[in-house]
């Protein structure tokens, strides 16, 4: 999970959240480092999960992504 505090949906309490990180009363997190472990392993999870996916398997997830990619933008 993350260290870093939630941001708030207030709109004071962000406006004083980014103050304290601009004047250094609250630590910012954006700039950290990940994890040299947690990056390895996850490399390790992609290869694993593709030299076990079938042919048939791969193909039926890059047709669900491409019709997703080129589907029309919803309107909101």
């Amino acid at each position: 999970m993350t260290d870093s505090p939630k941001r708030p949906r207030d709109p004071n309490q962000l406006a004083k959240l980014i103050v304290d990180i601009a004047t250094g009363d609250e630590p910012d997190t954006a700039g950290q480092p990940k994890d040299a472990a947690a990056q390895a392993m996850g490399k390790k999870g992609g290869q694993a999960r593709a030299a076990t996916m079938s042919p048939e398997r791969r193909a039926e997830i890059a047709r669900k992504a491409a019709a997703k990619r080129w589907s029309k933008p919803v309107q909101s």
